[in-house]
């Protein structure tokens, strides 16, 4: 069974920085391509950014590149979201997700975490 838990977000001023984590179960990382989605409220789930199993490429949406970077630890089968330069706008539920496939296609993906609140002040 898969799990994917996240932690690591909160409250914070704008401009400033958070890092979440999301720690998998039940399934390899380095196999599979991972993902961070975010919901606002009144919103639909967009996408974020991912990462790419094989080769670790990654990709962002165009609201978030350049201030955020995803990355993973393979050893702790780990992935992370670094946000700089927070905006208020960035303020919502943050997902972690896996896809069924190593490579990103920007497909739906097949597992996902319960979510981490992220608020930014303005």
């Amino acid at each position: 069974q898969v799990q994917l838990v996240e932690s690591g977000g909160g409250l914070v001023q704008a401009g400033g920085s958070l890092r979440l984590s999301c720690a998998a179960s039940g399934r390899t990382i380095s196999r599979y391509a991972m993902g961070w989605f975010r919901q606002a409220p009144g919103n639909e789930r967009e996408f974020v950014a991912a990462i790419s199993g094989s080769a670790g490429s990654t990709y962002y949406a165009a609201s978030v590149k350049g201030r955020f970077t995803i990355s993973r630890d393979n050893a702790k089968n780990t992935v992370y979201l670094q946000m700089n330069s927070l905006k208020p706008e960035d303020t919502a539920v943050y997902y972690c997700a896996s896809f069924g496939t190593s490579s990103y296609h920007g497909g739906s993906a097949n597992y996902w975490g319960q979510g981490t609140q992220v608020t930014v002040s303005s």
